[in-house]
């Protein structure tokens, strides 16, 4: 289990983000939100609810909706075991496991729980209905390296963008080419932040966190978590 402060950073991010636009989140979630555009801070994080304007008096716990929110707020809170509970919840929730390819924040709450096969099998389906999504595929990578006993990185067998294609987020192109191991330095990601806008930043360092932690480098790790905090 990693310390609260990265759960938090990482609760940022997997709270400012919305459920991946597809036709079964649609049914879901009526008005899916893309990412956004300025920094995730802590004292101001949407939740499905506000987003989708839902009254407390209109709340049904057995929703997938309030079951993702109610999973994306343990998170927050740093009970991640019980975020997996209602992510599970949510995703029995709905006939036939048309939600299951879309529960990317389970695969977080996988990864924090250390249980990294699982993670690898969450966002190995995720990326089949989101292929353009670098994120996706950089938690994946970040699953292998973590059950690789060698230690070794790059990993193998990861996964791509379809041959041609790119995230439309420029910074997520330094992101990938990083842990792939495609070219990109850790200099290269700080720079491409720090020579960006608030939200690029705010990814660089994230990701450069997530990077150092997987290859091991626990000091460096926590620093720029604690920057991407700020």
């Amino acid at each position: 289990m990693k310390n609260h402060n990265t759960i938090t950073v990482v609760a940022s991010l997997l709270l400012c983000c919305s459920l991946l636009p597809s036709s079964t989140t649609a049914l879901l979630l009526p008005s899916p939100t893309h990412h956004i555009a300025s920094r995730p801070h802590h004292n101001r994080q949407p939740t499905l609810t506000s987003l989708h304007a839902t009254s407390s008096s209109s709340i049904n716990e057995d929703d997938p909706r309030t079951l993702i929110q109610n999973g994306m707020n343990s998170f927050r809170n740093g009970d991640v075991s019980t975020s997996l509970q209602y992510f599970d919840k949510a995703n029995d929730s709905v006939p036939d496991k048309k939600l299951t390819p879309y529960l990317w924040q389970r695969g977080i709450s996988y990864y924090y729980l250390d249980k990294f096969q699982e993670g690898h099998e969450q966002f190995s389906l995720d990326v089949r209905v989101n292929p353009l999504d670098v994120e996706e595929i950089v938690w994946d990578i970040a699953c292998l390296a973590r059950m690789n006993d060698s230690g070794s990185f790059p990993v193998e067998n990861q996964m791509s963008l379809p041959k041609g294609k790119k995230d439309r987020r420029k910074i997520m192109s330094t992101v990938y080419s990083l842990f792939r191991n495609d070219g990109a330095t850790e200099y290269d990601l700080r720079e491409a932040g720090h020579d960006s806008n608030i939200s690029d930043e705010f990814y660089s360092l994230f990701y450069l966190g997530l990077y150092c932690e997987i290859r091991g480098e626990t000091s460096k790790a926590e620093m720029y978590m604690k920057m991407a905090e700020r």
